[in-house]
């Protein structure tokens, strides 16, 4: 077998993508829709999952544009707080202090800005932001915390470049009193121009005469651009523009291994991420820096809102990923947090965490959660003794507090029965299949021997390696790249004719940094400049087939050939037009395909009846497969064709798909 760390290029050469044999079936397969005796599908089958593992959430879709804002650490252990992203303007010295009065409990060190002796200059400090700043004409919205002695008039605030210093926008902030008190100042900056590129830095300058005592505190040192809808520490508009298009029904919260934490007392505690910035804390991340948390619980759920998702609530199960988990005798400790969590969520002003919700937040209505899971990669996190312990105490113990008091919310446990647990109904299990594009295709009947009694959650799916053996020893893939990405399409088509037995599925992780990140396969990429958010093959795949997503399976008879090397299945949409879609995987010359949809045979018949007709879309790759759309090249290797056919005597379409193509035929109105 071939392994991928060779040039990539050379696999343009064969004729069969995958180090399956070619398929020897015959071409041609004609299959017959009966438009009845399906089964009614999930109504959340595509969704979203978020893990900051990429610099996604700070430095992604969190639109903060300022990095490391208020020092924080979460674990001073493991993150020591720094001055990283910040430096000094016209000879000012910073440092990081400790006051004995800080911002917060929860902002313990500041900034502290020394002006230099004697000096009649302008000073002040830089912030680079996340490997940049876009700066644009349009309203940036700011805010900082001083403490000290100022005599100034004002502050000022300014974008300007890093390459050349031309200042591109900047605004005085008037100074409303000094002292000993922390004072918030907010302001509004509008640039006069648009930088050329992203290599730009924020900057708070002020006259060092001003200064009485010799230093300013700063803390809590804020920026955002315009917002999606406009919210208030909102989040990135062209990501969130790019995740709306492709019409998600879920999103998976707050994780991923972020939920967990490194140590027992660094799991992502939901309390800690409500209300005002500086009563947030911040916390260790897992993936080699700190959060500034942000990103924090009502932000999930106003995210949720704005892309009408169903929450799937993720709470923490009392594991660390350093194996550390609560005994038995504490776990009640774990529970009663995801009680309080979803008391917050969905109580009403008279229980006690609704009332802060209503009379802190403002939020009034509750929320409404309807799934909940437990823990993530209980089978995976704390090796055999996390497992074991999840199942011996730590899940039965939230099964039984959620079914006292929740009875009615569908109940999650993070492993699947793939990976050895006994489920108790009616609670569903979470999947995690990263695998090479054959074994995405092997899996297509995968779920067809689950019962309704396996209810299934695919949280995270990926195809992550080539075929040829490498496997978890070699690297990931650089990109998602286009024979991996049909591989997916597969795995998804046998997911959709098990519709009832699928709670939904997720690609993971969802969003990459290109300058920090872990890794590599997800749907997009971006970075401070807008012209690199980059929609992945995989992206354009999981589109066609979440925005065409079946509410209910139709059966398919197949009276010339059969499953492989095309795949499909048959349903009927939200829209309430029949649905045929397909993969073609291993095949060494195109597929003839006719579909009849038997019921629209009927119908044609009618005399004021038109031809039914349908549209074709057909997604298909390049000569290579391992090739991919890349962020610096502007490339999309994914060609889109619509075709508008004519269905024959019987409600018979009929078409051809080339090898490594997805196809959807959705059949139009009447």
């Amino acid at each position: 077998m071939v392994h991928f760390h060779l040039n990539p290029s050379l696999w343009a050469v064969l004729l069969a993508f995958t180090s399956l044999q070619p398929c020897s079936a015959d071409k041609r397969v004609d299959l017959i829709v009966r438009p009845d005796g399906g089964n009614v599908s999930s109504p959340i089958m595509y969704g979203l999952m978020h893990e900051d593992i990429n610099n996604s959430g700070d430095g992604g879709i969190y639109a903060e544009l300022i990095r490391n804002r208020a020092f924080q650490s979460g674990d001073e252990s493991r993150y020591p707080v720094t001055l990283d992203g910040w430096s000094a303007v016209n000879g000012a010295k910073l440092s990081l202090k400790k006051l004995s009065q800080p911002l917060s409990a929860a902002l313990p060190y500041s900034m502290n800005v020394a002006v230099p002796s004697s000096s009649n200059k302008t000073v002040g400090f830089a912030n680079a932001g996340y490997w940049g700043m876009d700066v644009k004409v349009q309203k940036y919205t700011g805010s900082f915390y001083v403490k000290g002695a100022y005599q100034g008039k004002s502050f000022t605030a300014s974008l300007q470049s890093a390459l050349t210093g031309e200042v591109f926008g900047t605004t005085k902030v008037p100074v409303q009193k000094a002292g000993n008190d922390w004072v918030k100042y907010d302001f509004n900056l509008v640039p006069e121009k648009a930088a050329p590129n992203s290599n730009n830095t924020f900057a708070i300058t002020f006259d060092a005469a001003g200064v009485r005592g010799g230093s300013l505190d700063f803390n809590l040192i804020s920026l955002f651009p315009p917002t999606y809808k406009n919210r208030p520490n909102g989040l990135r508009v062209d990501i969130m523009e790019a995740l709306a298009a492709l019409k998600p029904k879920f999103l998976r919260f707050p994780g991923g291994n972020m939920l967990e934490g490194n140590t027992l007392p660094t799991w992502w505690k939901w309390n800690e991420t409500i209300g005002d910035l500086k009563n947030r804390p911040g916390r260790a991340g897992v993936w080699g820096y700190p959060l500034s948390a942000g990103l924090g619980l009502v932000e999930y759920m106003q995210w949720c809102e704005d892309l009408n998702l169903e929450p799937i609530l993720a709470v923490w199960s009392g594991l660390a990923l350093d194996g550390g988990e609560l005994p038995e005798s504490r776990i009640d400790e774990a529970v009663q947090s995801a009680l309080d969590e979803l008391e917050f969520l969905t109580g009403d002003a008279s229980t006690h965490w609704g009332g802060i919700r209503a009379s802190i937040l403002g939020h009034t209505r509750p929320w409404k959660i309807r799934y909940v899971e437990i823990g993530n990669e209980d089978w995976l996190g704390g090796g055999s003794t996390g497992f074991e312990n999840y199942k011996k105490y730590r899940f039965p113990a939230f099964f039984k507090a959620f079914q006292e008091k929740y009875p009615e919310i569908q109940l999650i446990a993070s492993p699947s029965v793939f990976d050895g647990m006994t489920i108790p109904k009616p609670a569903g299990g979470d999947y995690h299949p990263y695998l090479t594009p054959d074994n995405m295709v092997s899996s297509f009947n995968k779920f067809d021997s689950l019962t309704r009694d396996n209810l299934t959650l695919i949280g995270e799916a990926a195809s992550t390696h080539p075929n040829g053996g490498i496997g978890w020893s070699g690297n990931l893939m650089p990109f998602p790249w286009w024979g991996g990405s049909v591989g997916e399409a597969i795995f998804l088509l046998g997911l959709e004719r098990n519709g009832d037995k699928v709670i939904g599925a997720t690609y993971a992780p969802g969003l990459r940094n290109l300058n920090r990140w872990q890794w590599a396969m997800t749907q997009i990429q971006h970075a401070a400049d807008p012209a690199l958010t980059t929609l992945s093959t995989s992206y354009y795949v999981w589109k066609l087939l979440g925005t065409t997503a079946i509410t209910k399976t139709l059966p398919v008879t197949a009276t010339t050939g059969g499953i492989g090397p095309l795949y499909y299945v048959a349903g009927e949409t939200e829209r309430g037009s029949s649905v045929f879609k397909a993969a073609v995987y291993n095949s060494t010359e195109p597929v003839a395909v006719s579909v009849q949809f038997a019921g629209l045979g009927e119908k044609v018949k009618q005399p004021h009846k038109k031809t039914a007709t349908a549209t074709l879309t057909v997604l298909t790759g390049p000569t290579n497969p391992y090739e991919y759309n890349d962020p610096w090249k502007h490339n999309n290797v994914v060609k889109e064709t619509k075709t508008k056919l004519n269905a024959k005597e019987g409600g018979i379409f009929s078409f051809t798909l080339p090898q490594l193509s997805v196809a959807v035929l959705e059949t139009d109105g009447e």
